[in-house]
């Protein structure tokens, strides 16, 4: 049998797909991805020790979300699936819209940020250690640009657009290290898209939740239409799956027209994780906002009542005068 092109260390034909062959851990694995997840996992298990030694509380839903969030990049980059994703454009738009609409999600739910600013340690007066680095980057104008949704929203957009109906997409499908890139692309434009409508760490820019159901909504339309034009487009929109191996047993066509509805099914259902959790935020803030009004309701209710109490005392006092 020949080797497949494309895909450097293989010396047999693929099967054919399945989805349970796709999702098996094969040894040509992506290592930077493996490596990355596992980097990820141990300082963020790091830090919730950190705060549970001390007696501080970390709650345990965000460290599900995270985990999640590392398996779902774990699975579509180190698994049979990375290597079907550079024949199929099926399995290769699986892999974009689990790490740009799902992946992210599930970790900006872990809250990274706010974990790392309560376990790492101030570096004391007049020095800068690793907290104080990340404060300064959370302040910074870079970070103030590339979280504002002026910018997201069209990165977004663009990513799909002028990635897929362009010559760049076949240029860098030419290598693995062109398909790495754009796995990371993807990856980073998702947690820059749904940072700002969100995620639970502190942020540049926190509009109320109205407006960020709007920026959500912005953004989705254009990419449930791109689902359907791929669906519906009477030819092949790329040349990188063109000719893909025999023994798979795929056409191109039919194959594209699968990846456009897989792009439109990922458009409704981040949608609604997304909604779900601003709902829960929102009655959180809310129920905060109402504690915190109680609380200065009952004081300013003590000091009318210490008010009162005190000029019936000076009325008493000029009474027995």
């Amino acid at each position: 049998m020949g080797s497949m092109p494309g895909m450097p260390g293989m010396d047999h034909e693929l099967a054919p797909f399945t989805f349970g062959r796709a999702l098996a851990f094969h040894p040509s694995a992506d290592w930077s991805f493996l490596a990355f997840a596992s980097v990820l996992l141990v300082g963020y298990v790091a830090g919730c020790v950190r705060l549970w030694r001390r007696g501080d509380k970390w709650p345990v839903g965000r460290l599900v979300a995270w985990l999640l969030g590392l398996a779902t990049m774990v699975m579509v980059t180190c698994t049979g699936l990375g290597q079907y994703g550079m024949v199929m454009l099926s399995a290769h738009m699986m892999q974009h819209m689990v790490l740009s609409m799902l992946t992210p999600i599930l970790l900006l739910l872990g809250a990274p940020i706010t974990l790392s600013l309560r376990a790492l340690r101030p570096a004391g007066r007049g020095r800068r250690g690793p907290r104080e680095l990340l404060v300064a980057l959370l302040h910074s104008r870079y970070v103030k640009v590339i979280s504002h949704p002026a910018f997201t929203i069209p990165l977004f957009i663009a990513s799909l657009y002028g990635l897929y109906f362009t010559p760049i997409f076949d240029f860098l499908m030419k290598s693995q290290w062109g398909h790495f890139a754009m796995m990371v692309h993807f990856l980073a434009v998702g947690l820059a898209f749904f940072w700002p409508i969100m995620g639970v760490d502190p942020g540049p820019h926190r509009p109320g939740y109205v407006l960020r159901i709007l920026e959500l909504f912005v953004g989705m339309p254009f990419h449930a239409f791109f689902g359907v034009a791929v669906m519906m487009a009477s030819g092949l929109m790329v040349n990188t799956f063109a000719h893909p191996p025999a023994s798979i047993h795929v056409n191109p066509l039919t194959d594209q027209h699968l990846a456009g509805g897989l792009a439109w099914a990922f458009s409704e259902i981040p949608t609604a994780v997304v909604l779900i959790a601003l709902t829960f935020q929102w009655a959180k803030s809310e129920e905060r906002v109402s504690r915190r009004k109680d609380r200065v309701a009952d004081r300013n209710g003590d000091q009318e009542l210490e008010a009162y109490n005190a000029y019936l005392a000076r009325l008493g006092r000029r009474q027995a005068g």
